[in-house]
């Protein structure tokens, strides 16, 4: 991920779509959704669909329309490319000349990300090599034969290494579009894009690897999600627990039991994971543990050291 967030004060970024024939129509909206509503309040976000043919038919039935010349891109750029349908992990319908462009963005410091059955494209291109990856969970074996040297990660929603960021099945390209949102914008905008989409609940996967402010958004609490929302937009900055009750209009003591009962954590807990995912995400791409905290509100890194010691120590949790 170090290659996207050098690029983060970009005004736009483009993301394309690289769509094959028989395309499932969900890997490729939950994502495109996640993104042109991040475009719609402001963040910045192009979209454009590409394929070898002017019309490409869905898994679902319906045509949809593609460009037939790739958008220029640069570094600061995304190609996703959606999974399709097959009873088997299918081979790759792509061209050489389609693979050497997936190679050539991602030399060029370019994030490319893959939904389900469109891993098989990135390891096609030589991609998955020495990495850690995943795709749906039907096809995760024949993935790891096909590709020996990626090292397949079963059973989770998602995984990013070295700039290459592969999901799982289906509707899992929703959270790894709102994971690349967070990671760029930070947790408060993908929470505003999540409950746009009301897309809340994590529904499987290892804990360890979901966003915590959607790990814990699967409630119906009004009280709760208000006091989240302004914990996800200013998670960097001192949030007393009086100011956190006022804007959710109740007492402290109401709010705290509420917050415990829905999530798990007290309000003040939560605030740490979401500083400690930021920061494990900036010390991923780079960054030192003192400016990593620093950078998501620890006066030093003696706190951020022991967050991540705890965390380290707890057992994985089903999401």
């Amino acid at each position: 991920m170090r290659r996207w967030l050098a690029y983060a004060d970009r005004i736009v970024t483009k993301v394309a779509f690289l769509l094959a024939p028989a395309v499932h129509l969900l890997d490729l909206a939950g994502p495109a959704q996640v993104f042109s509503t991040a475009a719609d309040i402001g963040l910045g976000y192009e979209l454009a669909y590409v394929a070898e043919t002017g019309e490409v038919p869905t898994a679902q039935g319906i045509p949809l329309k593609a460009g037939t010349a790739w958008p220029g891109l640069t570094a600061a750029d995304l190609i996703l490319v959606p999974g399709w349908r097959a009873p088997r992990l299918p081979g790759t319908p792509f061209t050489e000349a389609v693979l050497r462009r997936l190679r050539e963005h991602h030399a060029n410091g370019g994030l490319v990300a893959s939904v389900c059955a469109g891993a098989d494209a990135l390891g096609r291109a030589g991609l998955l090599d020495g990495r850690r990856c995943t795709t749906h969970h039907e096809v995760q074996d024949e993935l790891a034969a096909r590709y020996p040297l990626a090292r397949v990660v079963r059973d989770v929603l998602y995984v990013e290494d070295g700039g290459i960021v592969t999901s799982a099945g289906i509707a899992s390209g929703i959270d790894l579009a709102l994971h690349l949102v967070a990671t760029r914008h930070g947790p408060g905008a993908a929470a505003r894009i999540a409950r746009s989409m009301v897309v809340y609940a994590r529904r499987n996967g290892d804990a360890r690897q979901t966003s915590a402010m959607l790990r814990h958004r699967a409630h119906l609490s009004d009280i709760v999600h208000r006091a989240q929302d302004l914990i996800d937009a200013r998670f960097t900055d001192r949030l007393p627990l009086g100011d956190l009750a006022k804007a959710s209009g109740c007492s402290e003591r109401t709010l705290t039991r509420l917050f415990v009962t829905t999530t798990g954590l007290t309000p003040l807990r939560y605030q740490q994971t979401l500083r400690l995912e930021r920061a494990e995400h900036l010390i991923n791409g780079g960054s030192a543990v003192e400016s990593a905290a620093r950078a998501v509100g620890f006066e030093d890194a003696r706190m951020l050291r022991r967050l991540r010691s705890r965390a380290a120590a707890e057992p994985p949790t089903s999401a």
